[in-house]
């Protein structure tokens, strides 16, 4: 497998996505599959209301194809789109809740929480017990560090964590597409540097189907990914970190997403603590820059730039 193969993983990824986008968008429509806005959103969010949403069934397909048409059944493609997979189908039950009771909420968070810690933890399972894999994580400047069975429980918050704060930075329009393709971009860097050409197939498939997907979805966003893309996309990324032996990389790799997480929790936190105080005027944190007065498409470009920081931090990381 060389560079021209990995290129046509993304470049295939990308054109099924553009090819396929308008006959998805008009398919979701036409079955009701429609944005719901949180009523506590900010103002400007209310006209994004009725945009079909669940395109992240079309990212999964786009990324599945083109990973298997290219690198074949090798076993790290199909590991990372079986994570993919399990986390999307997550999002999408969560998706149908929200148009079975025609509201923006799905599972309770708790609820969503357990299952995605009980597949984590599965998944880390499987991974430990694949001798390609290992329960080996490489630690930057000192080396490899074997975690044995406490891997399992590792790779489980690695895969809860990255799901999660994928779905938190879904809020602006072609936020968490570009932002995911600036790292799975990152990560296929890693795999050919480590000699891991299928792993570097399926992560430019990955940036490539996000690459395609800004074209519907970036500002004024026509199709939103919806639960079940921000899920998937968030669960292949750790898959690939996992897959690379990238997993610390990936924090800083992934940087923009931990940050967005991290608002998160402090927010809530802070408030606790301080009986309604704020840290942020709203989180996640691409909302705080809204609310200050920055227009959309200028805060999803400062976050591409951020993410492209942070993917430059993570490279020099992974060493």
């Amino acid at each position: 497998m060389n560079a021209f193969e990995v290129i046509a993983a993304g470049v295939l990824a990308a054109g099924i996505v553009v090819l396929a986008g308008p006959r998805t968008i008009a398919a979701l429509a036409a079955r009701g599959q429609r944005q719901r806005i949180r009523e506590d959103a900010p103002a400007r969010h209310q006209s994004k209301t009725g945009t079909p949403t669940m395109g992240g069934l079309l990212l999964m397909a786009a990324i599945a194809a083109a990973a298997l048409l290219v690198a074949g059944l090798d076993r790290r493609v199909l590991f990372g789109i079986a994570v993919m997979g399990v986390f999307g189908a997550v999002g999408l039950l969560d998706d149908l809740l929200k148009t079975q009771h025609d509201r923006n909420l799905g599972f309770r968070a708790r609820e969503r929480l357990a299952m995605q810690i009980t597949l984590g933890l599965a998944l880390g399972y499987l991974a430990a017990r694949q001798p390609w894999l290992g329960t080996e994580i490489i630690v930057p400047w000192v080396g490899p560090l074997d975690l044995g069975w406490g891997y399992v429980i590792f790779a489980a918050l690695l895969y809860v964590g990255f799901t999660n704060a994928v779905n938190l930075s879904d809020g602006l329009d072609g936020l968490a597409a570009g932002l995911v393709a600036v790292a799975a971009f990152g990560l296929v860097v890693v795999a050919v540097t480590a000699l891991l050409p299928s792993a570097a197939v399926l992560g430019a498939a990955v940036a490539g189907a996000c690459v395609g997907f800004l074209k519907y979805n970036a500002h004024p966003a026509r199709i939103i990914m919806g639960d079940v893309g921000s899920n998937a996309l968030g669960g292949v990324l750790a898959a690939l970190a996992i897959i690379t032996k990238s997993e610390i990389a990936l924090l800083f790799i992934g940087g923009v997403f931990v940050a967005e997480a991290a608002s998160v929790m402090l927010q809530v936190a802070y408030f606790k603590l301080t009986g309604g105080r704020r840290i942020f005027r709203m989180s996640p944190l691409h909302h705080h820059f809204e609310l200050v007065g920055w227009p959309e498409p200028v805060i999803v470009r400062r976050f591409y730039l951020a993410g492209g920081v942070c993917l430059l931090i993570g490279l020099l990381v992974a060493g």
